[in-house]
């Protein structure tokens, strides 16, 4: 086969893809001759779409009706992506204008989910920040009664983590201060992991009055937020799930979907694999490794700021999304969520 045929089936293929996207109806070759300028005969389109069918990048439902691309179909699609489709300028400026009106960064990052699901009309998710690759920007101590503290851990990428000290004894409100100082010399400027270190140390060489407490302090914070992190995920637009098509594999599996969802572990573990700053990910139906997701896509890139990635964050959909619109706006918003924690911190 010549390279000149194999870009035409190409070009047939990018049309077939195109056209179902777009209306979630099989597509016939008639339908192409019309709507496209492929610059061969009917009879000719016919041939290439019984040699993509034999090949395995489309398929036909019923005897009478026309094709439809199947997941190997969308990969050979996503792969020829030459160009992604540019966001409009005026885009442009809403994203970045929505983004920095957030006030912290779970309000960018929710932010971000919603511009997402709203320029894809898919599920938009994103990761916050592991505590893991979070630096202790402060641990504030407030006195909630004289045998009960509370510890607010706020981290450099945002991150606030509050936690309730159960003490022994009372308390006198005037070491508050001096327990605030001495956790925040251990813990200040370190990651999580470090400054777990440096509180045991910190027990073990701590004034006789502040022993136990900081020692009840340091379990606390080890055994909560370091042992067992608390990943989260933010999602918006899940209901844009129940505009499948029955042409689609989706809705025969959305409530194992939106139960994926949910549970957010599925989702998780997906987009902490994201770990490129400068590439967006597609994963279409049974590539997926857990078979929660195995009816839909996923496109995923990582966010973070001057060069550290802090999490990842995506859009999942069923498998004839339109991918080139949706690989563009997921990396825009990723884009401006970085620059937008860049200029924040």
């Amino acid at each position: 086969m010549s390279s000149q045929t194999d870009k035409r089936r190409q070009e047939v293929l990018r049309a077939i893809v195109t056209d179902y996207v777009s209306s979630q109806e099989p597509v016939g070759s008639k339908a192409l001759v019309e709507r496209h300028d492929l610059g061969v005969s009917s009879a000719t389109i016919r041939n290439d779409m019984a040699v993509l069918e034999a090949e395995g990048y489309i398929e036909q439902e019923h005897a009478s009706s026309g094709r439809i691309p199947t997941e190997k179909g969308y990969r050979r699609f996503v792969d020829n992506i030459s160009q992604i489709k540019p966001l409009s300028r005026a885009e442009h400026r809403a994203i970045l204008e929505f983004l920095e009106g957030g006030v912290d960064l779970e309000d960018v990052l929710r932010r971000s989910v919603q511009l997402l699901s709203q320029l894809t009309r898919q599920v938009a998710v994103v990761q916050v920040p592991t505590l893991q690759v979070s630096r202790v920007r402060h641990c504030e101590v407030v006195q909630l009664a004289d045998v009960r503290l509370l510890l607010v851990v706020i981290t450099d990428t945002g991150r606030v983590e509050q936690r309730n000290v159960e003490l022994a004894a009372p308390l006198d409100p005037d070491a508050v201060p001096q327990l605030r100082e001495h956790l925040n010399r251990a813990m200040g400027g370190q990651t999580l992991s470090d400054a777990s270190i440096a509180i045991a140390d910190l027990a073990v060489n701590a004034p006789r009055n502040l022993r136990d407490v900081i020692i009840r302090c340091s379990t606390v914070l080890v055994e909560s937020l370091i042992e067992r992190p608390n990943d989260r995920l933010i999602l918006s637009g899940a209901s844009n799930l129940t505009r499948g098509n029955i042409h689609g594999r989706l809705p025969s599996t959305l409530p194992v979907v939106l139960e994926a969802l949910e549970e957010q572990v599925v989702v998780l573990k997906l987009l902490s694999a994201a770990q490129d700053l400068h590439r967006v990910q597609v994963s279409i139906g049974e590539e997926n490794e857990d078979e929660e997701l195995r009816g839909t896509s996923v496109v995923s890139t990582g966010y973070g700021a001057g060069g550290e990635i802090l999490g990842g964050m995506g859009v999942v959909g069923p498998t004839y999304m339109d991918y080139p619109g949706t690989i563009s706006s997921v990396a825009a918003v990723a884009q401006y969520v970085g620059r937008v924690l860049k200029g924040s911190s």
